[in-house]
Protein backbone atom coordinates (compact mmCIF):
# COMPACT_ATOMS: atom_id res chain seq x y z
CA UNK A 1 0.00 0.00 0.00
CA UNK A 2 1.14 3.63 -0.43
CA UNK A 3 0.56 6.42 1.42
CA UNK A 4 -2.70 8.64 0.69
CA UNK A 5 -2.00 11.48 3.42
CA UNK A 6 1.55 12.26 4.77
CA UNK A 7 1.99 14.47 7.08
CA UNK A 8 5.19 16.10 8.85
CA UNK A 9 5.48 18.44 11.50
CA UNK A 10 1.93 19.79 11.58
CA UNK A 11 1.43 22.47 14.22
CA UNK A 12 -1.24 24.96 14.94
CA UNK A 13 -1.73 27.32 17.83
CA UNK A 14 -4.52 29.02 19.83
CA UNK A 15 -4.83 30.74 22.66
CA UNK A 16 -4.64 27.53 25.32
CA UNK A 17 -4.28 25.52 22.75
CA UNK A 18 -1.56 23.94 20.47
CA UNK A 19 -1.87 21.20 18.00
CA UNK A 20 1.85 20.16 18.59
CA UNK A 21 3.92 19.01 15.27
CA UNK A 22 1.22 16.30 14.74
CA UNK A 23 3.83 13.63 12.13
CA UNK A 24 1.31 10.84 11.06
CA UNK A 25 0.61 8.75 7.50
CA UNK A 26 -1.93 7.04 6.21
CA UNK A 27 -2.45 3.97 3.99
CA UNK A 28 -4.49 4.08 0.84
CA UNK A 29 -7.30 1.30 1.17
CA UNK A 30 -7.58 1.62 5.30
CA UNK A 31 -10.40 3.27 7.61
CA UNK A 32 -7.99 4.96 10.37
CA UNK A 33 -10.20 6.13 13.55
CA UNK A 34 -9.09 9.69 14.86
CA UNK A 35 -10.00 9.92 18.86
CA UNK A 36 -9.48 11.26 21.98
CA UNK A 37 -11.30 14.01 23.98
CA UNK A 38 -13.58 17.08 22.95
CA UNK A 39 -10.78 19.81 22.27
CA UNK A 40 -7.94 17.36 21.54
CA UNK A 41 -7.57 18.22 18.05
CA UNK A 42 -9.24 15.90 15.85
CA UNK A 43 -11.25 18.63 13.68
CA UNK A 44 -8.18 20.61 13.88
CA UNK A 45 -6.41 18.30 12.13
CA UNK A 46 -9.42 17.64 9.66
CA UNK A 47 -9.40 21.38 8.89
CA UNK A 48 -6.15 21.64 7.94
CA UNK A 49 -6.12 19.19 5.97
CA UNK A 50 -8.43 20.73 3.91
CA UNK A 51 -7.09 24.12 4.57
CA UNK A 52 -10.03 25.90 6.15
CA UNK A 53 -7.64 27.21 8.75
CA UNK A 54 -3.97 28.30 8.24
CA UNK A 55 -1.25 26.11 9.65
CA UNK A 56 1.48 27.68 11.59
CA UNK A 57 4.37 24.94 10.95
CA UNK A 58 4.32 21.48 9.28
CA UNK A 59 3.63 19.97 5.40
CA UNK A 60 0.58 17.53 4.33
CA UNK A 61 0.69 15.58 1.28
CA UNK A 62 -2.68 14.24 -0.12
CA UNK A 63 -2.40 11.66 -2.85
CA UNK A 64 1.40 12.47 -3.30
CA UNK A 65 0.51 16.18 -3.68
CA UNK A 66 0.98 19.14 -1.53
CA UNK A 67 -1.97 20.44 -0.02
CA UNK A 68 -1.39 24.13 -0.50
CA UNK A 69 0.12 24.05 -3.45
CA UNK A 70 -2.32 21.53 -5.80
CA UNK A 71 -5.58 22.35 -2.79
CA UNK A 72 -7.72 22.12 -6.36
CA UNK A 73 -6.82 18.96 -7.34
CA UNK A 74 -7.18 17.35 -4.11
CA UNK A 75 -10.52 18.55 -2.83
CA UNK A 76 -11.73 17.48 -6.35
CA UNK A 77 -10.56 13.85 -5.15
CA UNK A 78 -12.17 14.47 -1.31
CA UNK A 79 -15.49 14.28 0.36
CA UNK A 80 -16.23 15.36 3.35
CA UNK A 81 -18.90 14.87 6.05
CA UNK A 82 -18.63 17.52 9.23
CA UNK A 83 -20.27 16.65 12.70
CA UNK A 84 -22.41 19.38 11.86
CA UNK A 85 -25.24 19.16 8.61
CA UNK A 86 -23.99 21.74 5.65
CA UNK A 87 -26.64 22.17 3.32
CA UNK A 88 -28.93 25.21 4.10
CA UNK A 89 -32.48 24.72 5.36
CA UNK A 90 -34.66 25.57 2.64
CA UNK A 91 -32.79 23.17 0.11
CA UNK A 92 -34.38 19.97 -1.18
CA UNK A 93 -31.78 16.87 -2.39
CA UNK A 94 -32.77 17.49 -5.81
CA UNK A 95 -31.60 21.18 -5.28
CA UNK A 96 -28.40 20.08 -3.79
CA UNK A 97 -28.13 17.81 -6.90
CA UNK A 98 -28.19 20.34 -9.09
CA UNK A 99 -25.51 23.01 -7.51
CA UNK A 100 -23.01 19.69 -6.75
CA UNK A 101 -23.21 18.74 -10.04
CA UNK A 102 -21.97 22.31 -11.02
CA UNK A 103 -19.39 22.18 -8.47
CA UNK A 104 -17.41 18.64 -9.32
CA UNK A 105 -16.91 17.77 -12.64
CA UNK A 106 -16.88 13.99 -11.41
CA UNK A 107 -20.56 14.61 -9.83
CA UNK A 108 -22.73 11.35 -10.62
CA UNK A 109 -26.06 12.56 -10.67
CA UNK A 110 -27.76 9.39 -11.15
CA UNK A 111 -25.53 7.92 -8.19
CA UNK A 112 -26.50 10.41 -5.61
CA UNK A 113 -30.69 9.80 -6.55
CA UNK A 114 -29.34 6.18 -6.04
CA UNK A 115 -28.12 6.89 -2.22
CA UNK A 116 -31.25 9.10 -1.67
CA UNK A 117 -33.35 5.78 -2.77
CA UNK A 118 -30.75 4.03 -0.70
CA UNK A 119 -31.30 6.15 2.47
CA UNK A 120 -34.69 6.69 2.02
CA UNK A 121 -34.74 10.74 1.27
CA UNK A 122 -37.41 12.31 -0.39
CA UNK A 123 -35.90 14.60 -3.44
CA UNK A 124 -38.52 16.69 -3.07
CA UNK A 125 -38.67 18.00 0.96
CA UNK A 126 -36.41 20.32 2.49
CA UNK A 127 -33.63 20.11 4.69
CA UNK A 128 -35.61 21.95 7.59
CA UNK A 129 -37.67 19.18 7.94
CA UNK A 130 -35.53 16.03 7.86
CA UNK A 131 -34.42 14.83 11.01
CA UNK A 132 -30.69 14.87 12.10
CA UNK A 133 -30.57 11.47 10.76
CA UNK A 134 -31.39 12.47 7.79
CA UNK A 135 -29.55 15.05 7.71
CA UNK A 136 -26.46 13.10 8.38
CA UNK A 137 -27.57 10.77 5.41
CA UNK A 138 -27.87 13.66 2.84
CA UNK A 139 -24.35 14.92 3.82
CA UNK A 140 -22.57 11.61 3.35
CA UNK A 141 -24.94 10.70 -0.03
CA UNK A 142 -23.29 14.24 -1.25
CA UNK A 143 -19.48 13.63 -0.30
CA UNK A 144 -19.62 9.94 -1.92
CA UNK A 145 -21.55 11.20 -5.08
CA UNK A 146 -18.67 12.36 -6.73
CA UNK A 147 -16.55 9.45 -6.51
CA UNK A 148 -14.00 10.63 -4.26
CA UNK A 149 -10.48 8.41 -3.17
CA UNK A 150 -10.93 9.23 0.09
CA UNK A 151 -13.71 10.61 2.85
CA UNK A 152 -12.98 12.45 6.07
CA UNK A 153 -15.11 12.11 8.01
CA UNK A 154 -15.68 14.21 11.32
CA UNK A 155 -18.25 12.64 14.35
CA UNK A 156 -20.96 11.48 11.15
CA UNK A 157 -22.46 8.95 12.93
CA UNK A 158 -22.89 11.32 16.53
CA UNK A 159 -26.36 11.29 17.89
CA UNK A 160 -27.35 8.70 15.40
CA UNK A 161 -29.95 5.44 16.43
CA UNK A 162 -27.87 2.06 16.16
CA UNK A 163 -29.69 1.04 13.49
CA UNK A 164 -28.86 3.99 11.05
CA UNK A 165 -25.42 4.18 12.62
CA UNK A 166 -24.99 0.68 11.16
CA UNK A 167 -26.43 1.26 7.98
CA UNK A 168 -23.75 4.17 7.37
CA UNK A 169 -20.70 1.92 8.88
CA UNK A 170 -21.82 -0.79 5.91
CA UNK A 171 -21.43 1.90 3.31
CA UNK A 172 -18.30 3.00 4.55
CA UNK A 173 -17.09 -0.68 4.49
CA UNK A 174 -18.64 -1.04 0.86
CA UNK A 175 -16.66 1.99 -0.05
CA UNK A 176 -13.57 0.42 1.21
CA UNK A 177 -14.05 -2.63 -1.28
CA UNK A 178 -12.04 -0.42 -4.25
CA UNK A 179 -8.81 -0.69 -2.71
CA UNK A 180 -8.13 2.59 -3.81
CA UNK A 181 -10.35 4.31 -1.83
CA UNK A 182 -9.67 5.60 1.92
CA UNK A 183 -11.41 7.03 5.04
CA UNK A 184 -10.39 9.28 8.14
CA UNK A 185 -13.19 8.30 10.47
CA UNK A 186 -13.05 10.91 13.74
CA UNK A 187 -15.40 9.52 16.31
CA UNK A 188 -16.38 9.61 20.05
CA UNK A 189 -18.06 6.37 19.54
CA UNK A 190 -15.59 3.91 20.09
CA UNK A 191 -17.76 0.81 19.34
CA UNK A 192 -18.33 1.94 15.42
CA UNK A 193 -14.37 2.40 15.39
CA UNK A 194 -14.17 -1.70 16.55
CA UNK A 195 -16.63 -2.85 13.70
CA UNK A 196 -14.81 -0.76 10.49
CA UNK A 197 -11.63 0.58 11.28
CA UNK A 198 -8.19 -0.81 10.20
CA UNK A 199 -6.35 1.29 12.28
CA UNK A 200 -6.50 4.15 15.56
CA UNK A 201 -5.07 7.40 16.16
CA UNK A 202 -5.11 8.81 19.55
CA UNK A 203 -4.93 12.71 19.67
CA UNK A 204 -4.37 14.00 23.17
CA UNK A 205 -4.48 17.72 24.28
CA UNK A 206 -2.92 18.54 20.65
CA UNK A 207 -0.34 15.80 21.02
CA UNK A 208 -0.02 12.18 18.77
CA UNK A 209 -0.22 9.62 21.49
CA UNK A 210 0.40 6.61 18.92
CA UNK A 211 -1.39 5.71 15.45
CA UNK A 212 -1.83 1.77 15.58
CA UNK A 213 -3.26 -1.41 13.63
CA UNK A 214 -6.56 -1.72 15.85
CA UNK A 215 -5.56 -5.52 16.01
CA UNK A 216 -2.21 -4.87 17.11
CA UNK A 217 -3.12 -2.31 19.50
CA UNK A 218 -5.43 -4.52 21.39
CA UNK A 219 -2.90 -7.73 21.01
CA UNK A 220 -0.25 -5.91 22.74
CA UNK A 221 -2.16 -4.35 26.21
CA UNK A 222 -4.11 -6.28 28.60
CA UNK A 223 -6.17 -4.62 31.09
CA UNK A 224 -5.64 -6.27 34.62
CA UNK A 225 -7.61 -6.19 37.46
CA UNK A 226 -7.23 -7.33 41.36
CA UNK A 227 -7.13 -6.02 44.71
CA UNK A 228 -5.12 -3.60 46.42
CA UNK A 229 -2.79 -5.47 47.88
CA UNK A 230 -1.76 -6.81 44.39
CA UNK A 231 -1.69 -3.55 42.84
CA UNK A 232 0.81 -2.78 45.38
CA UNK A 233 3.40 -5.76 44.48
CA UNK A 234 3.07 -4.22 40.46
CA UNK A 235 5.36 -2.47 38.92
CA UNK A 236 3.92 1.19 38.46
CA UNK A 237 6.55 1.76 35.64
CA UNK A 238 5.15 -1.19 33.49
CA UNK A 239 1.46 0.63 33.98
CA UNK A 240 -0.07 2.93 31.65
CA UNK A 241 -2.76 4.05 34.08
CA UNK A 242 -4.79 2.69 37.03
CA UNK A 243 -8.25 3.11 37.87
CA UNK A 244 -9.02 2.25 41.54
CA UNK A 245 -12.29 1.36 42.76
CA UNK A 246 -14.56 -0.01 46.40
CA UNK A 247 -13.27 -3.91 44.94
CA UNK A 248 -9.67 -3.42 44.07
CA UNK A 249 -8.12 -1.66 40.48
CA UNK A 250 -7.94 -2.04 37.08
CA UNK A 251 -5.02 -1.46 34.86
CA UNK A 252 -3.77 -1.23 31.76
CA UNK A 253 -0.45 -2.92 31.24
CA UNK A 254 1.84 -4.30 28.43
CA UNK A 255 2.84 -7.52 30.90
CA UNK A 256 1.92 -10.66 28.75
CA UNK A 257 3.99 -13.03 31.04
CA UNK A 258 2.32 -15.28 33.38
CA UNK A 259 4.56 -15.26 36.04
CA UNK A 260 3.32 -11.40 36.19
CA UNK A 261 -0.11 -12.32 35.54
CA UNK A 262 -0.27 -14.63 38.28
CA UNK A 263 -3.44 -14.14 40.79
CA UNK A 264 -4.84 -11.50 38.22
CA UNK A 265 -7.86 -11.56 36.13
CA UNK A 266 -6.29 -10.48 32.69
CA UNK A 267 -8.94 -9.48 29.38
CA UNK A 268 -8.42 -7.74 26.28
CA UNK A 269 -9.29 -4.41 25.98
CA UNK A 270 -11.66 -2.68 24.12
CA UNK A 271 -10.24 0.65 22.19
CA UNK A 272 -12.30 3.10 24.57
CA UNK A 273 -10.42 1.35 27.61
CA UNK A 274 -7.38 1.39 26.25
CA UNK A 275 -7.70 5.02 24.83
CA UNK A 276 -9.11 6.46 28.42
CA UNK A 277 -6.39 4.74 30.25
CA UNK A 278 -3.38 6.63 27.77
CA UNK A 279 -5.36 9.75 28.22
CA UNK A 280 -6.45 9.99 31.99
CA UNK A 281 -3.94 7.84 33.19
CA UNK A 282 -0.92 8.00 31.34
CA UNK A 283 2.81 7.64 32.75
CA UNK A 284 3.76 11.14 33.64
CA UNK A 285 7.13 10.54 32.30
CA UNK A 286 9.81 7.84 30.15
CA UNK A 287 9.40 5.21 32.08
CA UNK A 288 8.52 7.05 35.18
CA UNK A 289 5.40 5.73 37.56
CA UNK A 290 2.12 6.03 36.34
CA UNK A 291 -0.26 9.10 36.36
CA UNK A 292 -2.52 9.72 38.51
CA UNK A 293 -5.54 7.24 38.66
CA UNK A 294 -8.54 7.09 36.74
CA UNK A 295 -12.30 8.15 38.44
CA UNK A 296 -13.96 4.78 39.74
CA UNK A 297 -16.63 3.89 37.14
Amino acid sequence: MQPVIEIQGLRKEYPGFTLQDLTLTIEEGTITGLVGANGAGKSTTLKLLLNLIRRDAGTVRIFGMDNLQKEREIKAQVGVVFDEPCFHEILSPRQVNAYMGALYPSWDPAFFRRLLDRFSLPETKVVKEFSRGMKMKLSIAAAMAHHPRLLLLDEPTSGLDPLVRDEILGMFLEYLQDEHHSIVLSSHITSDLEKVADTIALIDDGRLLFHEEKDRLKEQYVLLKGSAAQLEKLDPGLLIGVRKNEYGFEALSKIRRQAALAGLVAERPTIEEIMLFFTRGRKAGKGGAAGAPLPPR
